[in-house]
């Protein structure tokens, strides 16, 4: 499918970035366990973050051609006090910055190693675009604070899931990517809220050569249906499928077969 323009993410980063800077700063508990990543805190999401991003600005500024590692990364780790939200803010605020800036000065051709096949700076405005796009939900999850997000931007973000799906399935399956493989099984994804010029409808078929995956309205073995922003969030297992904002018609068990096994590797 094609992708957003290339300023257009590099916008989205950067007012990502600013709202997830305002829940740093609301007040919520940074010790607080977040519930969609039980591993981390609020604080340790908002870190994972911010260093991503510094990740980004060093692969992107230095036009790396390798994978650099992260413990390489100037400041990747974060402000060195624990539970000050307003160091915090303000690491993440920098942090936003230079990825926004580095991806800016680029544009999107630049040849940068990526880890999905697709080596320029493009991939990484997209990426990042959509890693702070879903965390940003977990930690509004974590904060109790509402969270929405635009449109296209949504669209995009299951586009870019289903892709690196199909992605792992080529070039690294794992055995939990190979029992996605099968003939006759069906997703499909409709969101209700959407006009017709977002074409906000997918069909994922479950096949013996992998997943393969359209936009548009057909009939599948299960769908979930709700406004966007539902919909990409149960998809990104971010929302529990018995939630009042969703609904699943059909095979309920091979969509959680789904979600159990759809993985960047």
């Amino acid at each position: 499918m094609t992708r957003l323009a290339h300023d257009r993410y590099c916008d989205e980063m950067a007012h990502q970035v600013g709202l997830l800077r305002s829940v740093v700063t609301s007040g919520a508990d940074l010790s607080a366990t977040v519930p969609t990543c039980p591993d981390w805190s609020l604080e340790q999401l908002v870190r994972h973050v911010g260093g991503a991003l510094r990740w980004v600005d060093l692969l992107v500024r230095t036009r790396a051609q390798e994978m650099v590692p992260t413990d390489q990364v100037p400041g990747g780790s974060g402000p060195q006090a624990r539970g000050d939200a307003a160091a915090l803010d303000a690491w993440l605020a920098d942090s936003g910055d230079l990825a926004v800036s580095a991806l800016r000065e680029a544009g999107p051709a630049a040849s940068v190693w990526s880890w999905a096949g697709v080596p320029d700076s493009g991939f990484w405005a997209r990426r990042m675009t959509h890693e702070i796009t879903v965390h940003r939900a977990d930690a509004a999850l974590a904060a109790g604070l509402p969270y929405e997000v635009a449109g296209d931007v949504a669209a995009d973000a299951v586009d870019e899931w289903l892709e690196i799906v199909q992605f792992i399935q080529r070039v690294a399956p794992h055995e939990a990517a190979k029992e996605l493989r099968g003939p006759g099984k069906s997703i499909h994804l409709h969101a209700t809220d959407a006009g017709p010029e977002l074409n906000a409808e997918w069909l994922v078929e479950l096949t013996d050569e992998g997943v393969i995956w359209r936009r548009g309205h057909e009939k599948a073995t299960v769908a979930l249906r709700g406004p966007l922003t539902s919909v990409l969030l149960a998809f990104y297992r971010r929302l529990p499928l018995d939630s009042a904002e969703v609904e699943v018609l059909g095979e309920r068990e091979l969509l959680e077969f789904w979600l159990e096994r759809a993985t960047f590797g």
